[in-house]
């Protein structure tokens, strides 16, 4: 039957490429410094420049600010942006882009490995750099990604990726960034979208679950800790070696948990073990009841559900809009994502919908730009346009935020002019095409 399937496949991608259905070329490194000139500079840091200059060379900013005030060489490219709107290049964390290509055909769904406990899985080595998703998604001003694995307790290792490579390995910006921890429910789920009962008696089959899948992480990471502590261990164990990085800082521990009860127990477990990084991803609800520990304790969160009904029957219909602007006013590190790979373009109007719910608009650029790079560990070479950083930038004839006026005309990933063409675009031409010459006929 997977031979079958696979054969269809080749074959609809051979029609496809007929079609000229074919993923854009990967842009050259930068060879000479270019100057953006002329437009409204949203920096990613909350400051808004009009008439303003973002220059770059070797793939680094080299200035932002004033055109007035620039003093530095002007004989690069100068591309006149007046009128236009300059943002850095937009993140999406916690994806499984380049991982599915399309959900209901098995053989390109390659997110997720047997067994629950596979902290040694790299998301990256399955990463897809000519899927006709990423530059669907690029073309809406997203330039960075955090790929992610699924599963149960410990599905595996995440990478951040730039979105414009020939190969998983060129497309590395941040290798083995984090792993997964998906806390075990103590409860079954029930109602709308994540309203849970306990489970049934006789028999607790739920909590009996829950214990052996907290076990089992006590064991994995009481046993990583200890492999931690010994600098040249006799024989390698890629399960623990992958975990090392927990408890020196250099990976983060992004948490999954579905109750306020599981939120706080996965932190605790975290703290417990001495992780020195811990994000909570899928931040919904149950997160704002525990908002107060989270603060307490320093834990960012990556909001997902923003364009979804709310957790339960009695809760504000419009909950999920105001998440966002209700972390942020408790001090909360807050960054958004979106749940569904498939529809990962929508990232940006994802932010733009919590304006009219609390947030300003350059908070609101904040949550899928300067926010994610510091949840991700980023910060320090992109999220911003400031001198210094990767020039990670794109340019819009309108707002961003805005599903009606988005339009990215220039995009550029280290300095490199990416394409903005995509499968969707390549479509449009063909059938306008079709349709004009039905109209000459």
């Amino acid at each position: 039957m997977k031979k079958i399937i696979f054969i269809s496949i080749i074959f609809s991608a051979i029609c496809l490429l007929k079609a000229e259905a074919q993923s854009p070329v990967v842009a050259p490194s930068q060879k000479s410094p270019i100057l953006l000139t002329g437009g409204t500079i949203h920096t990613g840091t909350g400051e808004v420049i009009e008439n303003g200059l973002v220059a770059f060379s070797g793939g680094k900013i080299t200035f932002t600010g004033k055109a007035s005030d620039f003093n530095g060489d002007r004989n690069g490219e100068v591309i006149d942006v007046s009128g236009k709107q300059v943002y850095p290049g937009l993140i999406y964390p916690s994806t499984s882009l380049g991982l599915i290509e399309i959900s209901g055909v098995e053989v390109t769904v390659d997110n997720r490995e047997t067994g629950d406990l596979n902290p040694n899985v790299r998301s990256i080595v399955a990463y897809n750099t000519d899927s006709h998703v990423i530059p669907v998604v690029r073309s809406n001003g997203i330039l960075i990604a955090q790929i992610v694995p699924s599963g149960t307790l410990l599905p595996g290792t995440s990478t951040i990726v730039q979105l414009d490579a020939w190969n998983w390995k060129d497309a590395i910006y941040k290798a083995d960034d984090g792993l997964l921890l998906g806390w075990p429910r103590k409860a079954q789920a029930a109602g709308r979208r994540g309203g849970y009962t306990m489970p049934q008696m006789p028999g607790r089959e739920g909590e009996n679950a829950y214990d052996r899948n907290v076990e089992q992480l006590e064991k994995i990471f009481s046993d990583a800790v200890a492999y931690a502590d010994v600098s040249k261990p006799e024989d390698t164990n890629l399960r623990l070696e992958a975990m090392k990085g927990l408890f020196d800082g250099t990976k983060t521990l992004f948490v999954t948990a579905p109750e306020p009860k599981g939120i706080i127990a996965a932190i605790m477990f975290a703290k417990k073990f001495g992780v020195k990084r811990i994000v909570l991803t899928g931040a919904d609800e149950s997160a704002w009841e525990v908002k107060d520990f989270l603060k307490e304790n320093n834990i960012p969160v990556i909001l997902s559900h923003v364009h979804a009904l709310p957790k339960f029957e009695h809760s504000d219909i419009r909950l999920p809009f105001k998440l966002a602007a209700m972390f942020s006013k408790e001090g909360i590190l807050v960054g958004l994502t979106y749940s569904n790979q498939a529809y990962g373009y929508n990232l940006p109007f994802v932010a733009g919908q919590t304006v009219p719910y609390g947030l300003t608009k350059e908070e609101a650029l904040q949550t899928v730009t300067l926010n994610n790079a510091k949840i991700l560990g980023i910060d320090n070479v992109t999220g911003s346009l400031e001198a210094g950083k990767d020039a990670n930038i794109v340019v819009s004839t309108g707002d961003i935020l805005d599903m009606m006026t988005n339009n990215i005309e220039y995009a550029f990933i280290n300095g490199r002019n990416i394409s903005l063409d995509n499968k969707h675009k390549q479509l449009y031409r063909r059938f306008q095409e079709k349709y004009k010459q039905a109209k000459a006929e």
